[in-house]
């Protein structure tokens, strides 16, 4: 059963990739259609991973909070969000590059099955994906990060509800305090360092330096406790 789930992950993660491709490269089906497909694709993606990890289902506060832990539960809360909003092309960018690294990484298992020296331009193009495995983790937490005020700019612009940068920062909540994948969280830091230290160059104008630390301590209220381990 373990095997065949994992197979189902492959395929739903290639599909992904397929939707994705094609909604930038729309030679075969509607880029409208590939958006949604891909969105959904990843979330059932993310639901066959819950139901991997978290099998069985129990109805208890224990299993809530560990469901609400799970990386796999962001994704597929992230997928519901922007299924409802019209197509954003920055919203795939995640959701690609994540099927992008685990389809490489169970490729990998499947070639090794047909033998070492079988399909080596695949093998080298998974390589050169798996070593730069650590800057897609950080694109993808940039990606994640920036979406937030983003989603605001979608509502001035007519192309979001009111709701939707609520419900994300929601999302971008669990994605901080997610224990398996600290790259959000280190990346608030990378960032709140970067924009301090813009502002107290010499050469920074008083009021950039006066709207920079106003962005950083709002930024910083917003920050939610991490939970003890």
């Amino acid at each position: 059963m373990e095997y065949k789930i994992d197979v189902a992950l492959w395929a739903t993660r290639i599909a992904n990739l397929i939707f994705t491709i094609g909604y930038f490269v729309p030679l075969f089906w509607n880029p409208y259609n590939s958006y949604y497909k891909a969105l959904m694709a990843n979330a059932a993606t993310s639901a066959l991973r819950l139901h991997q990890r978290l099998h069985p289902v129990s109805l208890t506060r224990e299993f809530f909070f560990q469901l609400m832990n799970e990386d796999s539960c962001h994704y597929l809360f992230y997928s519901m969000i922007f299924l409802y909003v019209p197509p954003v092309t920055l919203v795939l960018l995640p959701v690609f590059l994540f099927s992008l690294l685990h389809a490489a990484s169970y490729s990998l298992q499947l070639l090794d099955t047909l033998g070492q020296n079988s399909w080596w331009g695949a093998r080298l193009a998974i390589s050169l994906v798996e070593f730069q495995s650590r800057n897609i983790l950080r694109l993808i937490s940039f990606t994640e990060i920036f979406l937030m005020p983003f989603t605001v700019v979608l509502i001035l612009l007519g192309r979001a509800g009111l709701f939707t940068p609520f419900m994300y920062y929601q999302f971008l909540v669990m994605r901080y305090r997610s224990r398996r994948n600290p790259y959000t969280r280190n990346m608030f830091l990378e960032l709140r360092a970067l924009l301090e230290s813009t502002a107290n160059k010499p050469s920074t104008p008083a009021f950039l330096r006066s709207f920079i630390m106003s962005v950083v301590a709002f930024a910083c209220r917003l920050a939610p406790e991490m939970p003890p381990q």
